[in-house]
């Protein structure tokens, strides 16, 4: 225990049950000698661990409050964060939040890069990135709700992603897929070719969401966060009016009970069933952005139709281009 001065400020560093604590108290010596006996007197008579007690909270009891309280008012909750809580739960849910440092973390990061996925390929840097993004996001608002004082996340470094991925279908792969697909499949993977809309967009996506008149989908909640109109052509437009319209859902693509319909296990098996390798449900964005820039799509419009910030993500295009 002692008093050190930094900068121009003095700070107190004590021990509370093994873990070193430090406070800035301000100019005045006199004053954070005071604090520091303070700390002292409250440490002997554990009153100071009352205090820390009474905001203690293990990680999976934090979880449901964070569920509640703030992720299921989030846009991406069904589609992702609802999927990294399933992967964050089991390594941390018996650790106090206070116990949570940026080793452990580090740790978790270490154990998810050198798991495999269901089909048997390594955890992609990008997915355990996004599950320590929801990590920070969680601590920021245990800060926030006086649980604990710092994020340990901010302490570990996220491991560098590749975005320069590029894998599109050409005509006749596409061809192939088609055939392997279901009536509905059949239609998703087409309308998704010819929007170039993501997959939760198609997912959720509602009757009321569509002006067939005007041609095009008004998308409420993106991944920007803002309001995106995306044009529809007429494979787009035919690729909907062919589905059968359930009484009580407002989703387009939903299941007999009315709800959205997940497609990624029937997209897989249709790849398989096709033959196609090294694909994803995302890289049919690829190809939609692909096929406009090949027919001539200016660069500004790709970039407005796919709902980018900038145009560096479309210029990956510009070889296909016929002017490059």
């Amino acid at each position: 225990m002692g008093v050190f001065k930094k900068h121009n400020n003095f700070w107190i560093d004590y021990y509370v049950n093994g873990r070193r604590k430090r406070e800035k108290v301000g100019p005045s010596k006199t004053l954070a000698e005071k604090a520091l006996m303070k700390r002292k007197i409250q440490i002997a008579e554990d009153k100071f661990l009352d205090i820390e007690k009474q905001k203690r909270i293990k990680f999976r009891d934090f979880t449901q409050l964070y569920i509640e309280s703030h992720a299921k008012k989030k846009r991406s909750w069904l589609s992702t964060d609802r999927h990294y809580l399933k992967k964050l739960g089991p390594f941390f849910g018996d650790k106090y939040l206070h116990e949570i440092d940026s080793l452990l973390v580090k740790r978790y990061q270490i154990a998810r890069r050198g798991e495999k996925t269901y089909k048997g390929t390594q955890v992609s840097v990008a997915y355990v990135n996004r599950e320590l993004a929801c990590l920070k996001c969680m601590f920021n608002w245990a800060i926030e709700w006086e649980y604990v004082r710092e994020n340990p996340v901010k302490k570990v470094k996220f491991d560098k992603e590749n975005n320069q991925r590029l894998r599109f279908l050409e005509r006749e792969e596409l061809k192939k897929l088609l055939d392997c697909c279901s009536d509905v499949l059949k239609s998703i993977v087409l309308f998704a070719v010819n929007t170039g809309m993501r997959k939760a967009e198609i997912q959720y996506l509602k009757w009321r969401d569509i002006v067939f008149q005007r041609g095009f989908v008004t998308l409420q909640n993106t991944k920007n966060g803002e309001t995106r109109r995306v044009p529809l052509n007429n494979t787009a437009k035919q690729a909907v009016i062919g589905i059968h319209k359930h009484p009580e859902s407002p989703y387009i693509f939903c299941k007999k009970d009315g709800n959205a319909y997940n497609f990624t296990k029937s997209f897989n098996k249709a790849l398989v069933k096709a033959g196609i390798n090294d694909f994803r449900f995302h890289d049919l964005r690829h190809t939609a952005a692909s096929y406009l820039a090949m027919v001539g799509v200016d660069f500004r419009t790709i970039m407005e139709i796919l709902g980018h910030k900038s145009l560096d993500m479309v210029m990956r295009y510009a070889h296909l281009s016929p002017s490059h």
